[in-house]
């Protein structure tokens, strides 16, 4: 089946969010009483994963998500106070946000490949979309999120209702992304191709579609 469309992830993918975490992270933790060191960033990563996992599965909603990450923090306050000082770090975050360095030659060699992309992220819709757009990546193509889908990555349900969408199908379609479970694992149960972006080469190492950075993307958009 010939190839048609690549279907990016965003964050960790398209967009360096970690990075960015880093950088909203030490500017805004001074200003709520907590100090910016390794160990504080690394807590948030960790009980992240863990709100967003919930939130994956469909047992809490997102905003109760962020709420949760404030709470394990030591932030003892009613939703509406959590939400004000989860706005605070939004603020930093989606300023310091900002495309890895081989995004545009990736998006060219797709481009030149003549296959159309889109976008399939877990997150809300309205912020996904403006990371894109400060990204100068607007126009990219169709975004979908589990707000148009229903149900979030790694559910193949999502990929199929994206693609279902996108007026493709499955055999048509690459995935590409930076967790093997959301991105390559739940792709292929969704019978799409898929490559994993192992940015920082931590495995895993028997993946046979394995790809260091974006610029080496050329390589699969012939197959």
């Amino acid at each position: 089946m010939i190839l048609r469309g690549v279907l990016f992830d965003l964050d960790g993918t398209l967009g360096d969010h970690d990075g960015s975490v880093t950088t909203a992270l030490t500017a805004w933790l001074p200003t709520v009483g907590l100090v910016a060191d390794p160990e504080t960033i690394m807590r948030w990563h960790e009980v992240a994963e863990t709100h967003l996992a919930a939130w994956r599965r469909r047992e809490i909603g997102y905003q109760e998500q962020r709420r949760r990450r404030l709470r394990d923090l030591g932030f003892e306050y009613g939703p509406e106070a959590l939400d004000e000082i989860f706005a605070g770090y939004l603020v930093e975050y989606e300023n310091a946000y900002r495309a890895y360095a081989d995004v545009p030659e990736a998006l060219a060699a797709v481009a030149e490949a003549g296959l159309r992309t889109a976008v399939l992220t877990n997150g809300s819709a309205p912020q996904q979309s403006g990371k894109l757009a400060r990204m100068g990546l607007a126009d990219l193509g169709p975004v979908w999120t589990p707000d148009d889908l229903g149900m979030a990555k790694p559910d193949p349900g999502a990929f199929r209702g994206a693609i279902t969408r996108w007026g493709l199908r499955p055999g048509e379609v690459l995935s590409v992304g930076d967790r093997h479970d959301l991105d390559v694992l739940a792709a292929r149960a969704a019978g799409l191709r898929a490559v994993h972006l192992d940015r920082l080469g931590t495995g895993p190492e028997d993946e046979p579609h394995r790809i260091g950075s974006l610029r080496e993307l050329v390589d699969h958009l012939h197959t």
